[in-house]
């Protein structure tokens, strides 16, 4: 199985009046969400359940993934992501994974971060360093795991495949 944690893109911080859960992404989050969208497709590293937090920014940040996808993902907006995103995910994904091949939780910092680093027990060291110095926004954490059902999840558990940058997709480009 497969966890694709992505973390959303940049938000906007031009209206205060606006409350945290509400920011929509700026312009360089919309760009970043693009060039993220085109890396999942290009990668295959489609998604057949998206978890998604409920705040506008990672709502967003979706949105702009879909076009990407040529397969339909069941979507799943949870609230528990951004309310409870001080706490890693691991609980979450237990609960709402089922038997989901290929899942995508779109959050929030610093549990996207927590959970990738509490979750991946091996991978290239290069990778699992980049994370422990920052996970950017719209950066993609791919996990593969030996499980029939996330609700085996552990700490521990699981490949780090990959760390993705936006920025580092741009410079490719």
């Amino acid at each position: 199985m497969r966890l694709l944690l992505l973390r959303h893109a940049k938000s906007d911080w031009g209206d205060q009046q606006l409350a945290d859960i509400d920011r929509p992404l700026n312009s360089r989050g919309k760009t970043a969400s693009v060039t993220i969208a085109r890396y999942i497709r290009d990668n295959r590293l489609l998604p057949n359940l998206v978890l998604c937090s409920t705040a506008q920014r990672a709502r967003e940040t979706l949105a702009l993934l879909l076009p990407c996808m040529p397969q339909e993902a069941h979507i799943q907006l949870i609230s528990d992501l951004y309310w409870k995103s001080e706490d890693g995910y691991s609980t979450l994904i237990r609960k709402h994974g089922g038997r989901a091949q290929n899942l995508m939780l779109v959050g929030h910092n610093p549990a996207t971060e927590d959970t990738a680093l509490d979750l991946a027990g091996t991978g290239a060291p290069e990778a699992m360093a980049d994370i422990q110095e920052k996970y950017p926004t719209a950066a993609l954490a791919v996990i593969d795991f030996d499980i029939a059902d996330w609700s085996e999840l552990g700490s521990g558990t699981g490949h780090l495949e990959r760390f993705v940058k936006p920025r580092d997709l741009e410079s490719d480009a």
